[in-house]
């Protein structure tokens, strides 16, 4: 069964003041070195759970785009990145649409354990339609999604993501209970890299 990890990396952080992907963390996670990029440090954890992996950037964002790519994720500038999350994600459906489903995680979520992303994995390779972990009863990421939800994933446009998919399929999800803090923490302004 083919997975494909989607890492959004397309944002433009304009809470954090711009750049926050290029942006280092402060401490060593999950076998990624403090002074890492964020974007880099949540490809990297995807890397260590899935052997392929595409990372959507807005087009022309050739810093973020090298150090992507330096994890070994296919990075792909997507041209409808500024419509918003759910835009940016069809991009990456699009490009592995013969995947048997994907894992959809975002790039300012540099703390996600890889083990929490392998699990997510296993139970679309043991036949969920929707999985996503969650952390002391609160529902987090990376959600994975099965082939069935292709055409609708393709469809997303605007700034919300899949949370349509997630909310017309409600019954569908199936939730991993993880020990991982981490598939809820991300930054979006500068002082959310010191809250360690």
């Amino acid at each position: 069964m083919r997975l494909v990890g989607i890492l959004l990396a397309a944002g433009e952080g304009a809470r954090f003041g711009g750049g926050k992907l290029l942006a280092r963390v402060p401490t060593t996670a999950h076998g990624v070195s403090a002074g890492t990029s964020i974007g880099a440090a949540a490809a990297m954890h995807m890397m260590a759970a899935l052997n392929d992996v595409v990372a959507i950037v807005r087009p022309r964002d050739t810093m973020l785009e090298h150090a992507l790519a330096a994890t070994g994720a296919r990075v792909v500038p997507c041209e409808r990145a500024a419509e918003g999350m759910g835009a940016s994600l069809a991009c990456g459906v699009d490009e592995s649409a013969d995947a048997d489903g994907w894992i959809v995680a975002l790039a300012d979520m540099p703390w996600i354990d890889p083990g929490t992303i392998a699990s997510v994995a296993a139970r679309l390779r043991d036949g969920a339609s929707i999985v996503a972990p969650s952390y002391r009863g609160r529902r987090g990421h990376p959600v994975g999604f099965s082939a069935r939800h292709c055409a609708a994933l393709l469809a997303l446009t605007g700034d919300e993501g899949a949370k349509a998919i997630l909310t017309a399929h409600a019954d569908a999800l199936e939730s991993i209970e993880v020990d991982d803090p981490g598939v809820l923490r991300d930054v979006d302004r500068p002082e959310d890299l010191n809250d360690v």
